[in-house]
């Protein structure tokens, strides 16, 4: 008898809609997606960020508005970054530490309008310093390591005081994760999750971010003697063990579609929960293209997550989290 060739044909399983769903081998749903939102003073502001079409910073009435959009969408997070007011900014960042700062006002604000809606809070000093480092600065302009982790730990108290449900690091300063861990034991805060910026790279990605949270123009020098290099893989890999024997409860590698080799080999080597930041710069190529007509905007957008997704993620913090989760609800 002749053999019929050929004897699998793969396009089978591909021929009809349903067939696709039911052979899909990862799934994106609105609850793998965190959305990014930035904080401005005042009542009644939307205030369109140039640099992030689409995206504006919201005072904290606004922001508690975002809160139940999320809730709507089934978006079960959502992440803050404040914008301090310049008057407020110093070299020692001391604002960070006020508990009636916009963080903290905003945080206050969504648990009791959406308490079913997770909070996750930047722990990080670049937001309140003058001169846009992530840390505490010696004469010669060198980032303190272990004077400005205790300045996180301070940060991360205030926050969790306020109601935070998620301290999510993104300083990059050695050993802060334990530091953070134990002082939150220490205050009562068992539940509050810690996700590590494990492996966040010193990247061009993040201008229109900077943009955002007033730190564009602040900033002297570069980052590179605490964000990792973009050359290297392991080094991501022992960060991460630290993080996670620190005490983190996730880790987060930042940016995204850049470094989907990274977030495949965190997962792979330890299979804990891994997170993904398509970052400002990300956002803002993928809305360059829309606008040149050189992409279609809902096709991009989920493959994007698809992505992060296939390569082993938990979860996607991502500026088009409302939209996504639209285009998955239809």
């Amino acid at each position: 008898m002749t053999a019929s060739y050929p004897a699998l044909r793969l396009r089978r399983t591909r021929s009809s809609p349903w067939s696709r769903r039911l052979h899909a081998e990862t799934v994106l749903t609105a609850a793998d997606l965190i959305w990014p939102l930035f904080i401005s003073e005042g009542t009644g502001i939307e205030d369109p960020i140039a640099s992030l079409p689409g995206v504006s910073r919201w005072s904290v009435d606004n922001i508690v508005a975002r809160g139940k959009e999320a809730r709507d969408l089934g978006i079960t997070c959502i992440a803050l970054f404040p914008n301090t007011p310049p008057h407020l900014r110093t070299a020692a960042g001391e604002e960070a530490l006020n508990p009636d700062n916009l963080m903290c006002r905003a945080i206050r604000a969504l648990k009791q309008a959406v308490p079913e809606v997770g909070v996750l809070t930047d722990v990080a000093l670049d937001p309140y310093t003058a001169h846009g480092h992530d840390g505490l600065l010696d004469e010669s302009g060198y980032v303190l390591n272990d004077s400005t982790a205790e300045m996180l730990v301070q940060q991360a108290l205030n926050q969790a005081a306020a109601g935070a449900d998620i301290i999510a690091p993104s300083d990059m300063m050695d050993g802060r994760i334990g530091l953070i861990r134990d002082a939150l034991e220490g205050a009562g805060h068992v539940n509050v999750q810690i996700m590590s910026y494990a492996a966040k790279y010193a990247s061009g990605f993040y201008g229109p971010f900077r943009d955002a949270v007033g730190s564009r123009g602040l900033l002297k020098g570069d980052k590179k003697t605490y964000q990792m290099d973009s050359a290297n893989a392991e080094e991501a890999l022992r960060e991460v063990a630290l993080d996670l024997a620190e005490g983190a409860d996730s880790v987060m590698v930042k940016p995204g579609l850049p470094y989907l080799d990274i977030i495949l080999r965190v997962k792979s080597e330890f299979q804990v929960p891994v997170f993904a930041y398509q970052v400002s710069g990300e956002y803002a190529m993928i809305e360059a293209a829309v606008a040149a007509g050189a992409a279609e905007r809902d096709a991009v957008v989920l493959e994007t997550l698809m992505a992060f997704k296939r390569a082993g993620c938990a979860g996607v913090l991502t500026y088009h989290a409302a939209h996504a989760a639209r285009l998955l609800a239809g």
